[in-house]
């Protein structure tokens, strides 16, 4: 009797339908600049909102200082309940140009991880949920060039420090990346690919509104750029503990069609592990476009 229920067992479990594999969630972000304008009322968060909504977006990046001081609370608290229940994260946006050198420039970083640190615990029910770097030392004369990575070890370093506040207090942390920075060597990218558990590929500047190619044509573009970018961003890297990829697009390479491309980035990476998502820059040219006309 016990082989025959040994059996029984086996030959139910061989029969059993397997259990669907756990669906991923991907990243549908948008960057905000401007925060205290655009969500200093209860209408433009509401607004920002019904927007996030419509297109399927479900976290901001949203500038919250200005001239280094972390904007009205008690306003962006109610923006961030709002937001919150509609089911979109909340991201502080911490933009800088030197924070990759020691010293002032990585202290006022490091300043204002603090103070979002600090925001919440004062505002337990609309907590900001993550830190989005938007750390461009390219930007400087002296990173300029193909090839100059001389900034990457300092970079890497601020977000290891922002990193060592932020996790413990319970904030994701992501960053902007542009394609330069996938093009150094194997361990040049090794310590960026480790460095945070997420980062966002700005992959800028592929097509244009006005340069006659068809919509099939300028995805087809995306998708060629997208794939070499992914490629040699993993490429001789270990399969486990490396940051995921979110691919940034903006409106003035697409115009109308934004929406189409950043959805042919979902069907086109699927089943790719490393692929967490897109996001589009920005909010703010949605509300100019809406004031033109």
């Amino acid at each position: 009797m016990p082989r025959l229920l040994l059996a029984i067992g086996l030959l139910w479990l061989a029969l059993a339908p397997l259990a669907p594999a756990q669906e991923r969630t991907l990243v549908h972000g948008l960057w905000v600049w401007k925060g205290a304008a655009v969500l200093g009322t209860a209408r433009g968060s509401g607004q920002l909102r019904d927007f996030c909504r419509a297109q399927g977006i479900n976290e901001v990046y949203v500038a919250v200082f200005s001239h280094g001081e972390l904007e009205d609370a008690a306003a962006l608290a109610s923006a961030i309940a709002l937001l919150h229940h509609g089911g979109i994260r909340v991201e502080a946006l911490l933009s800088s140009t030197d924070a990759d050198e020691g010293g002032k420039h990585r202290d006022k970083l490091l300043a204002r991880v603090r103070a979002v640190v600090e925001f919440n615990q004062q505002h337990s029910s609309a907590r900001i949920d993550g830190i989005h770097l938007d750390i461009e030392p390219q930007q400087r004369a002296e990173n300029k060039g193909p090839g100059n990575l001389r900034f990457l070890p300092g970079l890497v370093e601020a977000y290891a420090a922002v990193r060592a506040l932020a996790q413990p207090a319970g904030l994701t942390v992501n960053a902007d990346i542009q394609n330069k920075l996938l093009k150094g060597s194997l361990e040049e990218r090794s310590s960026l690919m480790h460095a945070l558990p997420r980062l966002t590929l700005m992959l800028y500047e592929l097509s244009s509104p006005t340069d006659g190619s068809s919509t099939a044509d300028k995805a087809q573009k995306l998708r060629a750029a997208s794939h070499s970018f992914l490629d040699m961003a993993y490429a001789g890297l270990p399969a486990t503990g490396l940051a995921t990829m979110v691919v940034g697009l903006r409106t003035p390479d697409y115009g109308e069609l934004l929406p189409q491309m950043l959805k042919s980035l979902d069907v086109a990476y699927d089943r790719e592990p490393h692929y967490q998502g897109w996001a589009r820059h920005s909010y703010n040219d949605t509300l100019s476009a809406a004031a033109a006309h």
